[in-house]
């Protein structure tokens, strides 16, 4: 099911759905943030690409800043944005299942 908080979350290297998975493991600041998402997809975001997607998710309302003392902001996902990152998950494992029975019946590739 597509709604507003999941319409641009549809590619698994989309910055806004690695950050969310990223901090579904608990809050992080930004540079904790580039090290997993490098970590876990592969993928290395810019600074840019970091700031601008923290700044949609938080508008969205699926993560929230949590209060530092330190320079560094921490985010943390919001009800909402575990709910999208459900939902967007939910359906790449449907995806990845109707592929892989596919790919078996017509018995294509290694």
């Amino acid at each position: 099911m597509v709604t507003n908080a999941t319409r641009g979350l549809r590619r698994p290297n989309d910055p806004s759905l690695l950050l969310l998975t990223s901090l579904a493991s608990g809050p992080k600041h930004g540079y904790a943030l580039l090290k997993d998402v490098e970590g876990f997809a592969g993928v290395t975001l810019g600074p840019g690409t970091l700031y601008g997607a923290l700044t949609r998710l938080e508008e969205q309302g699926l993560i929230e800043p949590v209060g530092s003392d330190e320079r560094r902001q921490p985010y943390r996902l919001t009800a909402s944005g575990a709910v999208a990152l459900r939902e967007v998950t939910s359906e790449m494992r449907r995806l990845a299942r109707v592929g892989a029975t596919r790919l078996r019946l017509a018995q294509v590739g290694p």
